[in-house]
């Protein structure tokens, strides 16, 4: 009898004890933290102040037109040995992740959609990324493709993850090794309706075979218009570009809020207004503002200063803009970051990250999003 009640006590013990593939669970979770790298700005790696993040992406390398492996070039090598080197200098550690593409159009998507139409390109694509994130020692893969172009994209797109998956977890098993973490940015909202005819990101296979996706919650407006315009507003009562409408697109179209990590920016569009003392928020615009229509947030702050600026907080909109003379700009501060973060864990979303490194001042926004997320 006591042989039996103390197999009974290990057994219930067994089954109650949190694991998760192996790994004991924290009772609270800590979620993602997370910020890219941009390999070309000339940020050095090894300044990278992990304490406020929990993952890192490196930005970025791309497939090969015609192989559709990773086109590893000897100036990608030098980036990626520097980012691996630096790495051992965080203090604390940061999960890496190799992300893959990256805006700016050109050639790019359409190498993706020719990319993903077929099994066997799928398949290069897929077991090169896997062996320059092994080669490098990433924690991880990361898709940035800008932007899926119609439906049959988004189907393929579909089929990339789950192949990409599959063999994640294949190699992960046949060498014993961590599966490395399988992410991707994705447009503000679950479906994208310019540029094309309306479709929507295969959202079952999102939810089945990626970690997380990361919606571009920015850039809802820029120099391509003639009017001021909040880049990055939560809210807009007037359109549905907004960050509270992307996000509960995403999640009104199945995917689990814990698969969602928040996109902010470190930057902001700029305007020169037609008429300086028309400086609210859909003013004429006659061209681009300060630094050719786009400023990283540590030189608003500069401008700001230098400018004796007028600084508004839109409150409705969580947003802040500034304008001196003719010149306006759209950014966020540590106030606005501090309420999407809110936002963020109100909606139980998985965490958020910022494009980009080296735009900060002083870590200002990066350690104000970093205390929000974890008290």
């Amino acid at each position: 009898m006591v042989s039996l009640r103390l197999t009974l006590l290990i057994f219930l013990t067994i089954l109650n004890f949190p694991f998760d593939h192996g790994e004991i669970v924290s009772s609270k979770p800590q979620g993602i933290r997370a910020a890219y790298w941009p390999s070309f700005t000339g940020y050095a790696a090894s300044s990278i102040d992990t304490s406020y993040f929990s993952h890192i992406y490196y930005a970025f390398v791309l497939p090969s037109p015609t192989t559709y492996a990773l086109d590893i070039t000897s100036d990608d090598v030098e980036k990626l040995l520097e980012f691996t080197n630096a790495t051992s200098l965080w203090n604390p550690p940061a999960k890496t992740v190799l992300s893959i593409g990256g805006g700016g159009g050109g050639a790019l998507p359409g190498i993706f959609s020719s990319m993903t139409s077929e099994q066997y390109s799928r398949t290069n694509f897929i077991n090169s990324t896997i062996k320059v994130a092994r080669d490098y020692n990433f924690d991880g893969v990361d898709l940035d493709w800008e932007l899926p172009s119609n439906e049959s994209d988004m189907s393929n797109l579909g089929l990339l993850f789950k192949e990409w998956r599959e063999t994640i977890e294949y190699e992960a098993n046949a060498t014993g090794r961590p599966r490395l973490i399988l992410t991707s940015v994705v447009y503000y909202a679950s479906t994208v309706s310019f540029d094309g005819g309306p479709r929507s990101y295969p959202t079952v296979e999102i939810t089945k075979y990626v970690d997380w996706v990361s919606p571009m919650c920015f850039g809802y407006h820029g120099s391509w218009e003639n009017f001021t315009g909040l880049g990055s507003a939560l809210y807009d009562p007037n359109t549905n570009l907004s960050t509270n409408f992307g996000i509960g697109s995403w999640i009104q179209a199945g995917v689990p809020s814990e698969k969602i990590v928040l996109g902010m920016p470190l930057y902001g569009p700029t305007w020169s207004l037609q008429d300086r003392n028309d400086n609210i928020i859909g003013a004429p615009t006659t061209g681009t503002g300060p630094g050719s229509g786009l400023l990283v947030y540590s030189q608003v702050i500069d401008f700001n200063k230098e400018n004796n600026s007028t600084i508004v907080f839109d409150n409705t909109m969580v947003s802040y803009y500034s304008y001196s003379g003719d010149s306006w700009i759209s950014y966020d501060d540590v106030r606005s970051i501090e309420l999407k973060v809110r936002y963020a864990q109100s909606q139980a979303l998985g965490g958020y990250f910022f494009w980009a490194l080296g735009q900060d001042l002083d870590w200002a926004i990066s350690n104000a999003a970093s205390e929000t997320w974890l008290n």
